[in-house]
């Protein structure tokens, strides 16, 4: 199994610190959950039927004419390289692990590629992966760039697959009402920025007949009903987005300001997180777990994320433990 964020049973362990005294900044996810509406009992006991108005609140929330709804992005992710035979894989790095985990476990030929590499290499390649916003660096590529590989893989039957898991606090730049055009795939996940990564839901927009593919192999019921119930309530919740895209966007610039000011400037990062590339990221991600703050650690390149604080409480505890790291670091 990969690494990921939201381990913070291990860290509970490894550091000897109640669950309960945690700060968990270790994933993407909006801090803020919607509510839960009422479930009804049938929800539970009946098996889920896809005509009960889900996939429509899913459309008209993403601004698309054709979905799939998934147990999470993570099942197509595992998914599609099942899909179409074995290529050349270009994977935009760094990268979510399980993209460039899950094409290489299917037997295709990965070629890792930075963005400046695809264009010289985009001929040779018969699918392109990457993340938009970027997942961990934040990095976004614009759409018309996008577009344009997307053409250029089509014409020779390729794929071009954008993971949009952290678009909806941008929803500007994505490309998913483009998505009906043949080879392009993009996937949405419902929990980062509703706060409910819990519930194991997301979408993939493409054409009709790769959707159908898709729909055969992942088989019935892959969304469970109490989860059907539960999106379309968070979908149709116009106010609650306006609300949660603000609350996002400060939260974000506070955090970017605070790691400015303690020395530690982000290298990128987006409207759910921070990225901060440092060859002394192990230490500080050391140095705040000892301090009840779990933040995301990654090696290649050495770099931490760290997610939202909820409350100006969790922001302030944030600050004192960076400047106490500034100090123990001058």
């Amino acid at each position: 199994m990969l690494e990921h964020g939201g381990r913070l049973l291990r860290a509970v362990r490894q550091y000897g610190i109640a669950r309960e005294d945690w700060l968990d900044l270790s994933s993407g996810i909006a801090p803020w959950p919607y509510p839960i509406p009422p479930i009804a009992p049938e929800a539970w006991a009946r098996l889920p039927e896809t005509d009960d108005g889900l996939e429509d609140a899913a459309r008209h929330y993403y601004g698309v004419r054709q979905l799939l709804p998934v147990a999470g992005s993570q099942a197509a992710i595992q998914a599609l390289p099942l899909l179409r035979p074995l290529g050349r894989v270009g994977v935009l790095t760094p990268c979510y692990a399980e993209h460039p985990h899950a094409w290489q476990r299917a037997g295709h030929q990965l070629i890792e590629l930075e963005e400046g590499q695809v264009e010289a290499q985009l001929d040779q390649l018969d699918v392109l992966v990457l993340v938009n916003p970027n997942n961990p660096t934040g990095r976004l590529v614009p759409r018309e760039r996008l577009l344009a590989w997307h053409a250029q893989l089509a014409e020779r039957g390729g794929w071009l697959l954008v993971d949009e898991a952290f678009m909806d606090n941008s929803p500007q730049h994505s490309v998913a009402h483009c998505a009906e055009r043949p080879g392009l795939i993009v996937l949405r996940s419902f929990g980062k920025f509703f706060g409910l990564a819990g519930v194991r839901l997301g979408c993939v927009v493409a054409e009709p007949s790769l959707l159908r593919r898709l729909d055969e192999w992942l088989g019935p019921w892959t969304v469970s009903g109490p989860t059907r119930v539960l999106a379309q309530a968070c979908f149709a919740d116009h106010a609650a987005h306006r609300a949660q895209l603000e609350r996002c966007a400060l939260a974000s610039q506070r955090l970017a300001a605070l790691l400015q000011g303690c020395g530690l400037a982000p290298s990128g990062g987006c409207d759910l997180f921070q990225y901060v590339r440092s060859t002394r990221a192990a230490r500080l991600y050391d140095f705040l777990a000892r301090r009840g703050i779990l933040v995301r650690l990654f090696d290649q390149p050495a770099a931490v994320r760290l997610g939202l604080p909820a409350t100006a409480a969790d922001e302030q505890r944030l600050a004192q433990a960076l400047t106490d790291y500034q100090k123990e670091s001058a």
